[in-house]
């Protein structure tokens, strides 16, 4: 029986597959490391009954996530899955690979993270490359959900939101500065906090104002984390995630106004990760 995991920051996407490929499926929590230690990942599994016990005869578990770009943040993950499954040969690796494992169609592609926080890399079956780091949601994140949470937020405070959006941003969040300054500079996980408020920006997508923001977004994506590679012109450029699906008509006019060969956009990537296993891995 092996466990497949993709992790955002915001969730994870649990597939156990059994001997005879049958597949279950489970959601849990995000698990990053750069959050949440190894004791806090085993508790908050264990936590999840159904899931706790259908799994407990996993051998093999591939787990990839958000914040598993290193050997010490991977250790994290690691140990923390390791009081859950002491009996499984347990790999963790960056959520981009499962991002490029998930896309892969048997030729060379970039394939790009948009969701809560966003990335990018080059794949060819064998070699995952990245020309420009990810420097998360304080410093970066272009294009993902964090990054639009804060740009909504930052004008807010500023009293540069069109009125009918500012009303209704009070009416659903109240009008406290210091509730938000809390949200995002002392409480954890506050790039999860900033992606929540695309549900309200979303409700709002007719107003010029929200379509301009996904549009400037998308485009700055394309231009830092897309662009990058000298091969954007001459391959596919897939993308996963939440926001790309949601918003794939601003996705599909920056990508055309680079010269950027758009390939597929995957809300939901697990179910590919998982055929790519099944079709490449011997597990």
């Amino acid at each position: 029986m092996i466990l497949i995991a993709e992790s955002g920051s915001t969730k994870t996407d649990w597939v156990l597959v059994n001997d005879q490929n049958e597949i279950t499926m489970f959601k849990s929590m995000g698990f990053n490391p750069f959050f949440h230690s190894s004791e806090f990942i085993a508790e908050k599994i264990k936590e999840n009954v159904e899931f706790y016990h259908a799994s407990k005869n996993v051998e093999r578990l591939y787990f990839y996530g958000a914040g598993c770009s290193s050997n010490e943040m991977n250790q994290i993950v690691k140990s923390g899955l390791s009081l859950v499954y002491p009996n499984s040969l347990i790999t963790v690796d960056h959520d981009l690979l499962a991002c490029a494992l998930s896309t892969y169609k048997g030729e060379p592609a970039i394939s790009c993270i948009l969701g809560t926080g966003s990335n990018s890399c080059y794949y060819d079956g064998q070699t995952l490359r990245e020309e420009v780091p990810a420097i998360a949601y304080v410093l970066g994140d272009e294009g993902s959900g964090s990054y639009y949470g804060k740009k909504l937020i930052r004008d807010y405070l500023y009293n540069q939101l069109p009125s009918s959006i500012k009303e209704d941003f009070e009416d659903q969040f109240g009008s406290s500065k210091s509730e938000i300054f809390e949200n995002v500079y002392m409480k954890p996980h506050a790039n999860v906090y900033l992606a929540s408020f695309m549900k309200f920006l979303n409700r709002h997508y007719h107003h010029k104002y929200v379509i301009d923001m996904i549009q400037n977004g998308m485009n700055e994506f394309i231009k830092i984390h897309v662009c990058c590679y000298p091969e954007h012109k001459s391959v596919k450029t897939h993308f996963i995630g939440s926001i790309s699906k949601i918003f794939e008509r601003e996705l599909k006019s920056a990508a055309e106004n680079n010269g950027v060969i758009l390939g597929d956009i995957i809300q939901k990537p697990v179910d590919n990760l998982v055929n790519y296993h099944l079709n490449y891995i011997k597990v």
